[in-house]
Parts: C-alpha cells; structure tokens; sequence
C-alpha cells in the first residue's frame, strides 16, 4: 500500500522485514554466506601470511629490496590505514548506493590490489598495493555486515554473524601453513614463493566474486530506497525458493512497517542518531571494539618474540604455534554462537569478554610464575582466544544490528576504523615494545593492559548491551524514515500527533511489535 507524499516522496507500508525474518534456514541463505562470509578468510590469509613471509622478503634473492622492519611496520601500517579509510569511504557509498553494488566493488579493489602485489618490484609497489588491498578489506566490512543481517532471518541472525566474522582465523590457519610452504625453497623459489601467496588470495577473490553474482540487493535496502517494487520481486523470489525445498507453505509474516521513502541521508543525521539519539549504544559500541582490539594485540604482536625469546623456539617454526592458537579462535564463536540467539545477547557478550579477560590475566600469573611451557602456554592462549574471538565477533554484530537500517554501514564502518586503528596504532607502539625486551615483567603488563581493557568492556557490555536476539532489526533500532503509528493514526483522524521523531532509540519509547 502507498500513497504520494510531496516532501519525503512515497509513503509506503510493507511486511517485507517480517516475510525476511519467518524463513526458515534453507538452502538460498547458505548461497548468502558462501557468497558474502567467505571474505573474512581472505583477510585472515592477507593478514597473517604478510606476517610470516616479512624475514623471507628481506632475504637477499627474494627479488624484493625491502627490510624486515619495513615489512611488519610500513607496510603493516598502511595496511591498517587503508583498511580504515576504506571502511568509511565505502561505508557512507553502501548507504548511499546499496549493499550488493558495493560489495562486488570492494571485493574487485582487493583483487585487483593484491594481485598486483603479487608483481612487486620496488618497495614503494608493494607498500601501495598493501595500502589498495587494506582498502578494498575495509571497504567489506561494511558492506557485507549489512546485507548479512538485512537477509538472515531474526531468529539465525547471532549465530551467523559470529560464525561467519569468526572465519577470518580459518584463513590464519591457512595463511600459516601456506607461507610454511612457501618459505620452502625446496618446492619453490626465493622469489616465487612469497609471490604466489598472494596470488592465491587474487583466485579466491575471483571464485567468490563469481558466486556473489547471484546474492541480490537487500530488500529493506530497496524499499527505504524507493525500490519497493524490486524489493517485492527479491522476496517473492527467495519465498517461492523456500517454499520449493520445503515442500509446504511458508508461515504467515506479522507485522507490517510504514515508511517514507528517501534517497539518502545527511552526515549531519547519520552523526546526531549515533551519537545523540544513541549515545548509549555507541558507548557500547566503542568499549567492546576498543576491549578486543587491545586484547588481541597484547598476545598476537607478542606472540613470536614471547616463543622465540623465553622458549627458544626457531622464528621459523612459530607458524605452527599461530595455527593451533587460530584454530582456537574459530572453535568459539562456531561452538558459542547459538547460545547468542538463544541465552542472549546481553549475557553472552558480557560473560566471553569478561571470562577472556579474566583468563588472560591468569595466564599472565602463571608465565610470571615460570610453570609454562610451549605448549601449557598455547594452551592458555588457546582458552582465552575461544572465548575472546566470540566476543570480538559480537562487537561486529552488535554495531550492525542497534543502529538504524539507514545509518548501518555508516555505523560499521566507524566502530570497524576505531578497533582497526586502535590495533594498529597501539599494537606496534606498546605491545611489540613490551613483549619484545625479554623481560618477564613487560610481557605480563602487556598481557594485564589487554585483560584490564577486555575485562572494561565486559562491564560496560552487562549494563548497556542491547537484547537483540530473535528481533527484528526494525524493532531494535526504528528506521529513521520510519511513520510512528500515532502519527498513522491522527492522519486518519484517529488518534494524538505523536512527537517522538522517527528514528527514536527504542529504549526511550515502548518497542513495537516484533514480526520475529
């Protein structure tokens, strides 16, 4: 049903959200996170195999004048920075310009990037494309988190988002063994191996790129768009889809939502709903991005100097140890991740960061106490990461889901450039520091900074965190084009005007029903 509106274009009331939301798991929403989660392994693989490939570029014969310090410092830092950039270039475009438009361009940007990385041949090439690759991986963020939980459905929508955020350590584990392999002279040359590494990831990006072909533009993208019309294709589509795997009629939707249709939003209100309308959820927001992210650094940047330095483990023979730990990493949020949908998200956020700090400041008791070995101290590492990796994906979730659908890429991207610089700014300026003097007393602060902080965050997240699970995203944060129903009501001649400005924060005003 629509009607004109002169100012704000067409009014337009719909069920589509709540149609997303009743369906069932099938086979079309596994295409979703095929098409779209699969990324995260190529950053994993980015991330880590530029990590352990850093002593060979420095090798005389890599074909590559470069240091080692230039490869984990410069070009780590451009990385981070594009990654960042990135992040809100494309977040404010795929607000603008929609889901499926961007995530095809971001994903083409790191193909095309680090492929070319792959043809370095001076220092600057390679510090460029890093840059160019970082870029296009920012860029996906927002993208991707947004269409993702636009067309999981409520009741899947936790166990989802952290499964598919947490694949980023499957591609660490690949990434580790991989540049084992490459590093390997007797398979391939100095100046091959490291090359290939990259190429690789180029050919992945290509598969997914072809599979990303048949996801669709998210319908609620569509219909606050004016699209309504293609929005109601997409659905009728993916129902009929369902229904024919089902073999039976699906559930009635309940709930409808009215909207005025808008082609964008201003900085100004995307800045004033987020930072004003609600602060709290930002708060949170920024705590739990922050937390990880200082988490994280205190092991990941220590961890080889910590098994080379206090162990004695050859630099070449750590990538096994960053396997077992990023396998760890994977196992949390695919083993925790319902009990996100279904104990909740309050509790689960709160009680994985608090439960890793609290285990990380253990671990650090313990290396203190000089009763840890390789292995007891991986196993440690292990522990704490399991549940920290589920929380670090939670941040993710949380961020996409409490703002509204309007100012949701926007709002990734801010939150995703805020934990990427932290990590990157803070990891090679103090965590790198502390762990790399050999001294027992640095390696504990570091390991006691990131469980303080993790621990911090798990707090904030106990009061402020938002019971999203099992609700649609238009029930937990009003879209901002949203028609308040007393306002539906008093245009009919119903009822009172009501004052509240779309958009409001649900926790200021009674939530309205779910169609979840």
């Amino acid at each position: 049903m629509a009607t004109a509106d002169a100012a704000t274009g067409r009014t337009v009331t719909t069920s589509i959200p709540a149609r997303l939301d009743r369906l069932p798991w099938s086979r079309w929403h596994w295409t979703i996170v095929i098409g779209l989660g699969t990324v995260w392994i190529l950053d994993g693989l980015e991330v880590t195999v530029v990590g352990n490939i850093a002593g060979r570029l420095s090798e005389p014969g890599s074909g590559l004048s470069i240091t080692s310090g230039q490869v984990t410092g410069v070009a780590a830092a451009l990385y981070v920075a594009g990654a960042c950039t990135g992040a809100l270039f494309w977040g404010r475009l795929t607000d603008r310009w929609g889901r499926k438009r961007l995530f095809m361009i971001t994903l083409a940007v790191y193909l095309a990037a680090t492929a070319l990385t792959a043809f370095s041949f001076q220092a600057w090439w390679f510090f460029l494309f890093r840059f160019l690759t970082g870029f296009g991986i920012g860029g996906e963020y927002a993208a991707i988190n947004s269409a993702i939980d636009e067309l999981i459905p409520a009741n899947y929508r936790g166990r989802v988002d952290l499964i598919i955020n947490g694949s980023f350590w499957v591609g660490a584990v690949g990434g580790s063994l991989l540049s084992i392999l490459a590093l390997n002279t007797d398979i391939l040359a100095a100046d091959v191996g490291w090359r290939m590494t990259f190429a690789l990831g180029a050919v992945l990006a290509l598969v997914i790129l072809l599979v990303r072909r048949h996801v669709p533009e998210s319908p609620r993208w569509l219909l606050i768009h004016g699209r309504d019309r293609e929005a109601e294709e997409v659905v009728a589509d993916i129902e009929s889809r369902v229904e024919a795997e089902k073999g039976e009629p699906l559930p009635e939707p309940h709930g409808e939502i009215t909207i005025h249709q808008r082609r964008s939003v201003s900085f100004v209100e995307i800045g004033r709903t987020v930072f004003a309308d609600y602060r709290r959820r930002a708060v949170l927001g920024f705590s739990l991005f922050i937390g990880q992210a200082f988490l994280y650094n205190a092991i990941t940047f220590g961890f080889g100097a910590i098994l080379t330095k206090f162990f004695d483990v050859p630099s070449d023979r750590t990538g096994y140890y960053f396997a077992v730990i990023a396998v760890g990493n994977f196992m949390g949020p695919l083993l925790l991740g319902k009990l996100f949908d279904t104990v909740g998200r309050r509790v689960m956020i709160s009680s994985t960061y608090l439960l890793s700090g609290v285990l990380l400041f253990g671990t650090a008791w313990l290396f203190h106490s000089g009763v840890l070995s390789t292995v007891t101290l991986t196993a440690c590492w292990c522990v704490v990461l399991f549940f920290a990796s589920a929380g670090a994906s939670s941040a993710y979730l949380t961020v996409s889901e409490i703002f509204p659908m309007e100012t949701r890429a926007m709002s990734i991207a801010f939150f995703y450039a805020i934990g990427t610089a932290a990590g990157g700014i803070s990891g090679p300026l103090l965590f790198a520091d502390l762990t790399g003097t050999g001294k027992i007393g640095d390696t504990v602060l570091a390991f006691s900074i990131g469980a303080a902080l993790m621990c911090a965050a798990g707090l904030v997240a106990a009061f402020l965190a938002v019971d999203a699970e099992r609700r649609s995203l238009e029930d937990i944060a009003k879209p901002l084009t949203a028609v308040a129903q007393k306002a539906k009501a008093a245009a009919k001649g119903g009822g009172h005007q009501d004052t509240t400005p779309p958009g409001s924060p649900p926790d200021a005003t009674p939530p309205s029903s779910s169609p979840a």
